[in-house]
């Protein structure tokens, strides 16, 4: 199993606009070959900002990096700016294997 978690710190004042922001999009992430499941995850308020991550996990890093390159990959990230002031830092992405 092979996990990708993009990290982002929302300003406390932009995590409506934020959250109905992944809650609108299409991720055309069905259909997609070696794809288990995305969530939209909360983390902890504080310093300015609400934690939220992307989780999705894949059957393994192969699937994930074929997605990367694929049609649905561009479909699901065109158009897809959000208004930077919404952010209180750069986000993150972080790529997980399973060990256990």
């Amino acid at each position: 199993m092979f996990i990708a978690m993009n990290r982002f710190a929302v300003k406390p004042e932009y995590e409506e606009v934020f959250v109905t922001l992944w809650k609108s999009r299409d991720t055309f992430m069905d259909g997609v070959r070696g794809f288990n499941s995305f969530n939209l995850l909360r983390g902890p308020e504080g310093d300015g900002k609400v934690v939220f991550a992307t989780h999705t996990v894949w059957v393994d890093e192969r699937a994930f990096r074929e997605w990367v390159k694929s049609d649905a990959f561009k479909k699901a990230h065109q158009g897809q700016r959000p208004d930077p002031k919404m952010f209180a830092e750069p986000s993150s992405l972080e790529l997980f294997e399973t060990v256990i």
